[in-house]
C-alpha cells in the first residue's frame, strides 16, 4: 500500500473502524475470529496510532499508555514494595 493510500484511510477511518482495529490488534484476531498475520497486526497498529495522533485522542486512551508510576524511593518514604527478610 503506497503512504500516500494508508494517508487518505487514516483520513477517512470513522471512529467504529477504529475501534474495530484497536481491538483486532489487542485480541490479535479479526472480529470473525481469523487470526491476523504478523503483518496485518503490524500494518493495523500502524493504522491505530496515526488515527489517535491524527483525531487528537486523548494520550491517556492511546494504544500503549501506561499510568505514569513514581518509585516508593522517590518519593522519600521507606514504606511500600519493600521487601522484610524473615530468618
Amino acid at each position: 500500500m503506497s503512504e500516500m493510500t494508508f494517508d487518505r484511510m487514516i483520513q477517512q477511518m470513522t471512529p467504529d473502524i477504529y475501534q474495530s482495529l484497536k481491538q483486532a490488534v489487542a485480541l490479535r484476531k479479526w472480529p470473525d475470529g481469523r487470526l491476523l498475520t504478523s503483518e496485518q497486526t503490524e500494518l493495523c497498529l500502524e493504522a491505530v496510532m496515526r488515527y489517535e495522533i491524527e483525531h487528537n485522542v486523548p494520550e491517556d486512551q492511546r494504544v500503549g499508555y501506561l499510568q505514569p508510576q513514581s518509585c516508593s524511593s522517590q518519593e522519600g518514604t521507606d514504606e511500600g514494595d519493600s521487601i522484610k527478610w524473615v530468618n
